[in-house]
């Protein structure tokens, strides 16, 4: 009996001490546009799919010249509807490219926090606008981490 009320004090007891811990837990936080704006792989991807966006408006411009220059209802019919399945096709492609790019990146992000938050011995990393009071700021630890 008195083997179970020890097993019994010894549980409670560390129940007691992990919330204690728990309840000292230390958070980190980081400014996500500024990482963005330090990191080179951000601002590279950023320009890409700027001229992603940039390379559209020309093939539109350029479609535009062409349809003007279409003499009968028919092929301007025609051009219309092969427009569209060309138009879906890029659209799509360039989403996927911007979705990929994008997704690399916080990919880079997210193992560059998660590297700062094991170093830095801490539970967790919130981007910065999801923390009121409190905290640790790690926003150069990260940008440091991702440039090295």
């Amino acid at each position: 009996m008195k083997k179970l009320k020890m097993a019994t004090l010894l549980m409670v007891a560390s129940l007691f001490l992990g919330l204690g811990n728990s309840a000292n837990a230390e958070v980190g936080y980081f400014s996500y546009e500024k990482v963005i704006d330090a990191y080179p792989a951000a601002q590279q991807a950023l320009k890409e799919m700027d001229a992603k966006r940039l390379e559209m408006q020309q093939y539109m411009l350029e479609k535009e010249k062409q349809y003007k220059n279409l003499d009968t209802p028919l092929k301007k019919q025609n051009f219309e509807s092969q427009l569209r399945s060309e138009m879906r096709a890029k659209d799509e492609s360039i989403a996927r490219y911007m979705t990929d790019k994008e997704n690399q990146i916080v990919g880079q992000i997210k193992n560059a926090a998660k590297a700062v938050m094991v170093s830095q011995k801490l539970d967790a990393i919130l981007m910065d606008p999801a923390v009121f009071v409190g905290g640790v700021d790690v926003t150069e630890l990260i940008i440091n981490k991702l440039q090295n």
